[in-house]
Parts: C-alpha cells; structure tokens; sequence
C-alpha cells in the first residue's frame, strides 16, 4: 500500500512511549517511525492518522497543529481487553495548497476503508470532513455523514470551502453520493432559521443538544446507519477543555462524547471517524486527553460490536407489523442484541436510492410511538427521501 503521504510520529513522542509501562496502549500499537517505516498492516482494524491541515479555518492566522500532546496522552493510557489491533500511521502534513491536503487524506482514506481498515482522523479543521466524503466516491453507493456539531455547517456552497460550510459543497457538488446527514448537539442560537428550515426540507436529522443530554440513546440509532462519523470539538462544553479550546459554556461533557465515541465504534456501518477543530496550547493536559479518551472509547466501542443484520434467518429475529394511518410499518427486533430496525418500503416507478437502506436502525420507543398511532419522524424522512 502507498503511504507517501504519511510523515512518522515524532522521535520526541517515540521516546516519551519507551519509558510508558508494557501494558500500556503505546506500547500495543504498531506505529510508523522514521527507524522502521510504516508498520505492517496485516491484521490491522483501526488506523489512526493525524492531518495537520487547518488554513480553511475561518478563524486562520497562521498557527501550526501539533497533535503530540494527544498522542502521549492516548499512548499512556490502559488498553481494554481488546481484540482489534491498532496501528498510528503518523500524520500527513499540510499540502502546497489544501486541496492537494485533501487529495492526500481522500486517497489514504480509500485504500484504508478498501482493506477493511477504519481509518481515525484527529484534525485540523473540519472542512476535512468534505474530503472524507469524497473518499468514498468508488466505495458505495450512497453515503451517511453524522456530524456532532453545535452547528449544522451548511454554509454559502457559491463561496470557497471553509470549516463552517463544508456541508454546502457536499450537497451540491457532484457526484451525488450523500443520502442522508445528521447533526448531533445543534444549538439553536448558533444556526440561523433558515438552516433550520433547509434541514428540515431536505428530510436531513437534527437532534438539539438538549434531547441527546436528557436521553444519550437517542446516539445509537442514528450511528447504528452512519458511514462516517465527523466531531467537532466545539460541541463540547468550555468547562471540559484547555483555553485555547474553549467555545460555549454550553455543550456535551467529557462523559457525553465518550458515550458518543462509543456508539460510533459500536455500529457496524461506521467505516471511518474523524476528531476536528483541535487547538493545542500551553494548557494543553484537558483537551488532549479528552480527546485521547475519546479514540480509547471508539475502540473500545469497535471492539463490541455485534453483527446482528442477518435478516434471513428468520430464528435471529423478531418481526411486529403495526398499522399507522394506512401505512403498514414493519419492524425487526434482534434476538442478539435487542435492537430495533424499522422497514422502508420501495417504491414503484421511483428513482430509488434506498437500495441498502431498506431497513432503517431505530429505538424500541420508536415501535411503542407506532402502537399508539404516531409515525416516527426517522421513517418518515427516510421514506420522504426515497421519493425525491
């Protein structure tokens, strides 16, 4: 596999991971070095790579990143009783301009996901999330983003990319591979009304901050149907990080993004999850190692997961018929695991672009919502899509 991209991890951290304990995750890693080259890759389920790209940051004034404190952190902490091999394939530094960044990201992002390997993204900026996208223009057919956001970054698509409106150029630009999107966290005051009201006529999911605060489960089923998962750090509430990360005194705490870093690792679906928005500095300890715990929690999350989508054997599962306002609503509960799905039906003479989303991920409390007579809002955009 061609890596040129990829520098080695600093001699500095190297050093630092040498004097850690033997049973600590840096020493488990099979990381790229400038002694040994990149690291054999056989085996390997998660890679981890850092992209030092942050010059579409609205905010830019010519700071360089350096995620060695991150590193160190991840590096010195425990290991779960993992299966999955981990590997830190370094970073990819920044480009002569920042779509040759994104070429590069897009490119190791493909042959990793094509090797079945999840590549972990710790960012730089968020519009990296577009070239994340674009990985996957040979991969699939439709593709799902979850962002955990305060913002749903649409932005001005006629304007030159930036981190605030990657999700514009996404939509708009072809080839048209975006089914749906999803933002996690959104805070009203931080989107105008008519982004509001976008996401709502393009049947795209937005959840607040305060709905996944009062019930975190809400998480599961919209990881449960994501490809790549995209978190910026601004989610997260001031309280939690260093300075020079701080944000909004509101957001999710240190134990809410773990929660969501883990059912992003859970879901079967979940190909790729990248970390953006970082902002090393001096007081840097809260931060890096959030942000540490967090890739802990994916992997560990990675870890767990069950495949229970086998639909075929009749003896897996468990099927509920519901009849709502004239629909039939078909759900299928796991006899594994106990999760819910609910089935999308195709429809006729319809450019359909359901072909691997018939069966939607949903929650048990979306079933009892159908016995009681209401649609779930999830069915409802899924199947509004499907007629477009």
């Amino acid at each position: 596999m061609n890596f040129n991209f990829l520098s080695p991890v600093q001699d500095l951290v190297l050093a630092h991971n040498e004097l850690l304990s033997t049973q600590m995750l840096g020493r488990k890693l099979k990381i790229h070095s400038q002694q040994k080259g990149v690291p054999d890759l056989d085996g390997v389920k998660i890679a981890i790579i850092g992209v030092l790209e942050n010059r579409n940051d609205i905010n830019y004034i010519g700071e360089e990143l350096n995620l060695s404190e991150i590193r160190k952190s991840l590096y010195a902490l425990f290991p779960g009783n993992w299966h999955t091999t981990v590997a830190d394939l370094g970073d990819i530094q920044k480009g002569e301009t920042v779509e040759d960044t994104y070429f590069a990201l897009q490119t190791t992002i493909s042959i990793l996901v094509e090797k079945n390997i999840i590549p972990l993204i710790i960012g730089g900026s968020q519009d990296l999330t577009y070239a994340n996208y674009r990985a996957y223009d040979n991969l699939g057919p439709m593709v799902n983003i979850v962002n955990v956001d305060c913002n749903f970054d649409l932005g001005d698509s006629a304007k030159p990319i930036k981190n605030n409106s990657f999700l514009g150029k996404i939509i708009l630009e072809q080839p048209y591979n975006l089914f749906n999107y999803s933002t996690l966290g959104y805070q009203t005051y931080f989107n105008s009304q008519e982004e509001i009201d976008l996401m709502d006529k393009l049947y795209f999911e937005a959840y607040r901050l305060g709905a996944i605060t009062k019930n975190i489960t809400l998480v599961e089923p919209v990881m449960r149907d994501a490809n790549i998962v995209s978190i910026d750090l601004r989610s997260i509430r001031s309280a939690e990080v260093s300075i020079k990360q701080k944000y909004s005194p509101n957001g999710f705490d240190g134990k809410e993004i773990c929660a969501i870093s883990r059912y992003a690792g859970i879901s079967n679906k979940v190909s790729s999850f990248g970390i953006y928005e970082y902002f090393p500095s001096k007081d840097d300890d809260a931060t890096s190692m959030l942000i540490a715990q967090m890739i802990w929690y994916f992997i560990e999350g990675v870890n767990c997961r069950v495949k229970d989508e086998d639909f075929k054997d009749e003896n897996s599962y468990q099927k509920f018929i519901v009849l709502v306002e004239d629909e039939e609503l078909t759900f299928f509960k796991s006899n594994k695991t106990g999760r819910w799905w609910i089935e999308i039906p195709f429809l006729p003479n319809v450019n359909n672009k359901l072909k691997r989303h018939t069966l939607l991920p949903c929650m048990h409390e979306d079933y009892n919502a159908a016995c009681s007579g209401t649609i779930p809002e999830r069915w409802y955009k899924a199947y509004q899509k499907n007629c477009i």
